[in-house]
């Protein structure tokens, strides 16, 4: 069941959003060539404890997960869907490299992902991102008070059957606030006017997921990264949304 949020928590929800933001674009713009996935680690961690708060992904155990998510940023490269555990990979000009990050301010949790190009890539890359990020302004649109989760979910998967992108099935977007991971469950795909009921104080997060190939996916031995399973190139965009009684607000904005 789905937890609304009060107007107190609300406001809390929207400083926690606009101090992700500004922690995950500062990350963001901080990728470069020969950079390891450990540096964005510790540079995503050291600003979210310099501002007075926590990343809550670090030593949180997912359902179905055997042990404890080991960092505060999950780095994914290339085709490397989501969750890829830092380390000493090194960044190379020509990766994708998806960021996706938390954020605790007073008890209240946002979520947010972008991914990025390093230097130059082909138009065909360039476009995926685009798509995939269209996609969530796509669901982001479609999530009206009043409406229902098929509503985001068919907006989202139009984006990428569109284009003949893979669109990952077993992953979704999620209700969060008080935990990293809440219900409702928003599938990247599905039929408009199917679903739970979208009401005032839903707070979600949406996060589409595609890739050059196949939708079919595979979890590495680290438990954690989720890879495409032919190897194809992937790219993942994610918002924190409250729901209203008209357009859905972002709260992961600066």
């Amino acid at each position: 069941m789905a937890k609304f949020k009060t107007a107190e928590e609300i406001v809390l929800l929207r400083e926690s959003g606009k101090r992700l933001a500004a922690v995950l674009y500062a990350v963001r713009d901080a990728v470069r060539p020969g950079m390891t996935t450990m540096d964005l680690d510790r540079l995503a961690e050291e600003l979210i404890r310099k501002g007075g708060d926590l990343p809550p992904f670090k030593g949180y155990t997912p359902h179905g997960a055997t042990h404890p998510f080991p960092a505060s940023l999950c780095v994914s490269l290339n085709d490397e869907i989501v969750h890829g555990i830092p380390g000493p990979r090194v960044i190379k000009e020509g990766d994708l490299v998806s960021l996706d990050l938390g954020l605790t301010h007073k008890g209240m949790i946002t979520d947010m992902a972008v991914t990025v190009a390093v230097g130059t890539v082909s138009p065909e890359l360039k476009k995926l991102l685009w798509k995939t990020e269209e996609s969530l302004l796509a669901g982001i649109a479609a999530a009206k008070g009043g409406g229902r989760i098929g509503d985001i979910s068919a907006a989202i998967e139009a984006v990428g059957r569109k284009e003949k992108y893979g669109i990952i099935e077993e992953l979704g977007g999620h209700g969060v606030g008080h935990k990293v991971h809440e219900d409702p469950y928003v599938p990247n795909f599905g039929r408009k006017g199917t679903g739970p009921i979208l009401k005032p104080g839903m707070v979600l997060a949406l996060e589409p997921m595609f890739t050059l190939g196949s939708r079919h996916v595979r979890v590495l031995p680290d438990g954690y990264t989720i890879v495409s399973e032919d190897g194809s190139l992937s790219a993942h965009f994610e918002h924190t949304i409250l729901i209203t009684d008209g357009e859905a607000e972002i709260l992961t904005n600066l």
